[in-house]
């Protein structure tokens, strides 16, 4: 377990309370997507996909269209319609890590979705509604982004739901021993196969 049992109580307990929304706050490091993927795979959507999108690991103009997909003809290279993660992830969950890194334009139409659970396609006329859990992801206090103007205050209330904090390792001496015994035992199970094949 790379969890404190507490963290892992926590999360059992939203994932079964399936649409809540959750946000996840942690330093680089900590496992903050590995205990979202646990939440889902232990929630009444686990059968259906999770779809993951990191804010800031993409072009900030790309990540609506990731999100919200696209009609042919949206821009200059849509060549058809694409479905974006929430219509791709329609019954299951949608995981955005470093939402604090979202643009504030995009913010107010994520705020839209999760107040109305209904979206456009870029270049779109037509309303498309899903359902879908989010849990968000992030490494800097949001709280402070608020006050600073960088982050929309009724966005972050409505992801504030169901929060997570976890600590960071070095916060968390008493499980760095047990942590180290389990990944020496994974690592021994795999030496093992591989010796036997």
């Amino acid at each position: 377990e790379i969890f404190p049992r507490e963290i892992l109580k926590l999360a059992a307990a939203v994932a079964g309370a399936g649409s809540t929304t959750v946000l996840i706050h942690g330093e680089t490091g900590t496992g903050k997507e590995v205990l979202a993927r646990y939440i889902h795979a232990n929630s009444p959507r686990a059968a259906l996909q999770l779809q993951a999108l990191n804010c800031a690991a993409i072009p900030e103009n790309l990540v609506e269209s990731e999100l919200f997909g696209y009609e042919k003809g949206a821009f200059t290279d849509a060549k058809s319609a694409r479905k974006g993660l929430f219509e791709l992830a329609d019954g299951g969950t949608v995981a955005l890590d470093e939402i604090g890194e979202m643009p504030l334009a995009l913010q107010a139409k994520v705020l839209r979705f999760l107040e109305e659970k209904t979206f456009r396609r870029l270049g779109g006329t037509r309303e498309i509604s899903v359902d879908v859990r989010v849990i968000a992801m992030t490494n800097r206090p949001l709280r402070d982004a608020v006050l600073t103007g960088r982050f929309r205050e009724d966005l972050y209330h409505r992801l504030h739901v169901f929060p997570i904090e976890i600590a960071p390792l070095r916060q968390r001496r008493e499980d760095i021993i047990p942590l180290a015994l389990g990944f020496l035992s994974q690592l021994a199970g795999s030496c093992l196969c591989v010796a036997s094949s």
